[in-house]
């Protein structure tokens, strides 16, 4: 069983050609209470079901927003999220008492807007139109969830929209067991690829997937029409599926046949290279606007159309593009209306009206029976998308599942279900866990401690550890958190931040422990960068002696004096001056001697000459370039900052000049 399991894992199973040993022992997996059920198994699926994972909760640090635990990695991501929808309805719902939502149920609570928010990053709207548009998908979702707070009784206290039923709620994926695989393995197929009538005659299931196999066929070139690139009726007589995404501006469909085909080699993964592409097609338009998403549409018909160049270049593209995927749909007709299954994602209104019309020569309709939704995570509409998720409809999923442990996260369930059950009586409000005054004060200490050392404030540090009574090694806290890992406490901080008069005082003034070890074991001697760092330690030993400490716990090598350590500064200082001196003087002979070869090239003469004086120091810089380099390496923030200050003094000296007069 296990060698069979390895080929399996190996090689993965494709629903519509099961190996014989396998599809003649499948048996539907039962919820009898002998193992884990479908409602346990579900969240077992890994990549088919969607996870949300863009909300993390313990979200800290400068570059993060605790609001809605989401961090960031360049301070422009941040800057961008601040301004976004969800944090102005994260704003709004911590306002209200309410707890703040993810990304990921943000996108649903628009997704019955007129557009969905994500989409295209670029644009040409003026910036002071985007605050209007932010508010106006904003303001939207917010009335409509107020309209409906008010209709429900009249009770307008809870504003959180309650989720839309879809479907018939059953698991989306299928479970079966089989005899030639270990028992706590399970094969899953999804729900999806099934028929409406098939879906209902569950009992059938098993007969319904031996109907389904298709025998291989060997690899041939598919001819297509020059024109529109259909292929021939007969091309596509074998079962074949539709799969379709729009959102975004970007548009991607293919028509997929499920006939796999014979490959030459049989170690390879079977779906990417037997599923047989019969058309596909993607298009994109500028349609978004940038970083507030939404189509032009939606804002036109909020708030009126803008007079903008962007604008009207999105209203143009979004004409474009129902143009080009009606097009398509109608060249492709004859595949569409025999497919058996239609796989469309489209959200948001516009995107709807593109497929579904109503319009003259309508291909998709709404209520098409073999219309489907991707059951799991899909990204951008690209081809390889459409593909990847063909791959993942028709795959079959293997797991092995721990019971033990499944029934262990059952009994804790129910146990929990039943304390919830217990407290019910009790009003409860979302109340978030206090920290103790005792914590509250220890992480004031850290803030405070931390900021000193990384201004490198030595008596500033020395007099509030004496006035808060607090030890050299302090603790910062809390200990679990990222910036307190490798540096839990002053001394370890200061030696990373390669602070040689910080770690000489903690050592000499405050006795602070050098044998003190972080979360990864290592010593505060260990973090240091330079040598001038690693000096402050060597001397720290032989003032205080070997006594003091066990040094060698400490990796601190051997004692150096002050003042050797100081004659060593000056003596490596000389030395460096003696090379700089001689390459000066190399470099003086060089310029001096080709100097007048180098003016006799022509017209750039003048400029070379000019270079050359300057590194002979016989020419000044001007203003600009002082300015120009005073200002290099500058952030822009930075560069303003500084132009305001100049301008500032310039002022001054004006109106002193003046009033000298």
């Amino acid at each position: 069983m296990d060698q069979r399991k390895e080929e399996i894992t190996r090689r993965p199973l494709y629903v519509y050609d099961l190996p014989k040993d396998i599809l003649s022992t499948l048996t539907r997996k039962a919820n009898t209470g002998d193992g884990p059920d479908e409602q346990v198994l579900a969240p077992l699926a890994g990549d088919s079901e969607p996870k949300d994972e863009s909300r993390t909760e313990n979200a800290v640090g400068p570059k993060a927003c605790s609001l809605c635990g989401v961090a960031f990695h360049t301070v422009e991501d941040q800057r961008s999220h601040i301004k976004s929808d969800l944090h102005g309805y994260n704003l709004k719902q911590r306002m209200r008492g309410a707890k703040p939502v993810s990304e990921v149920e943000f996108e649903k609570l628009v997704g019955d807007l007129d557009e969905s928010l994500s989409g295209s990053d670029s644009s040409d709207s003026e910036d002071d139109e985007n605050d209007v548009r932010k508010e106006t998908t904003l303001s939207a979702l917010l009335k409509r969830q107020a309209a409906i707070s008010s209709s429900n009784n009249g009770e307008g206290e809870d504003l959180a929209p309650r989720k839309k039923e879809r479907g018939s709620g059953k698991p989306p994926l299928l479970w079966f067991t089989t005899p030639t695989l270990p028992t706590n393995t399970y094969l899953g197929i999804y729900r999806a690829i099934f028929t409406n009538a098939e879906q209902e005659n569950e009992a059938a299931i098993l007969e319904t997937i031996q109907k389904k196999q298709l025998t291989p066929k060997p690899q041939t070139k598919i001819p297509v029409d020059p024109n529109n690139g259909v292929p021939p009726p007969e091309a596509y007589k074998d079962p074949h599926i539709f799969l379709c995404m729009i959102g975004g501006g970007h548009f991607a469909a293919m028509v997929v046949s499920l006939t796999p085909k014979l490959t030459k080699s049989a170690s390879t993964g079977p779906l990417a290279k037997e599923a047989t592409v019969l058309a596909h097609k993607t298009f994109h338009r500028y349609t978004t606007r940038r970083k507030q998403g939404g189509a032009q549409s939606a804002s036109d018909s909020a708030k009126g159309a803008a007079h903008s160049a962007g604008s009207s270049l999105r209203r143009y593209n979004e004409q474009a593009l129902i143009d080009e995927v009606r097009q398509l749909l109608q060249d492709w007709k004859g595949m569409i209306d025999t497919s058996e299954l239609l796989f469309i994602r489209g959200s948001g209104s516009t995107n709807r009206r593109t497929l579904f019309g109503p319009y003259d020569g309508q291909v998709l309709r709404q209520n098409d029976p073999r219309i489907r939704g991707f059951p799991f995570t899909t990204r951008r509409a690209t081809q390889n998308e459409l593909m990847r998720s063909f791959v993942e409809l028709t795959r079959v999923k293997v797991f092995e599942v721990d019971e033990a442990a499944i029934a262990a996260a059952k009994a804790a369930a129910e146990a929990a279900k039943q304390s919830a059950a217990a407290k019910s009586n009790k009003p409860s409000t979302p109340t978030q866990a206090k920290r103790s005054e005792e914590e509250e004060t220890a992480i004031l200490h850290t803030t405070q401690i931390q900021a000193l050392i990384r201004r490198s404030k030595l008596p500033a540090l020395l007099s509030y550890l004496k006035t808060n009574n607090l030890p050299p090694d302090f603790k910062f806290y809390p200990p679990d958190a990222q910036q307190n890992h490798h540096a839990p406490a002053p001394l370890h901080l200061a030696a990373s931040q390669n602070s040689a008069p910080l770690v000489s005082g903690l050592l000499l003034k405050a006795g602070a422990d050098p044998t003190l070890l972080n979360h990864d074991g290592k010593t505060p001697f260990d973090l240091a960068g330079d040598r001038a760092t690693r000096d402050a330690f060597r001397v720290a030993r032989f003032e205080l002696g070997e006594s003091k400490f066990d040094w060698q716990a400490a990796h601190i090598p051997a004692g150096l004096s002050r003042a050797e350590a100081e004659e060593r500064d000056a003596r490596e200082k000389q030395e460096e001056a003696k090379r700089e001196e001689e390459r000066r003087r190399t470099e003086l002979a060089r310029l001096k001697e080709e100097g007048p070869k180098v003016e006799e090239r022509g017209p750039l003469g003048k400029a070379a000459g000019r270079g050359r004086a300057l590194a002979l120091g016989m020419v000044q810089k001007t203003a600009q370039e002082k300015r120009e380099e005073e200002a290099r390496g500058m952030t822009p923030e930075m560069r303003m900052r500084l132009e305001r200050e100049r301008r500032a003094r310039a002022a001054e000296a004006r109106m002193k000049a003046m009033a000298g007069k």
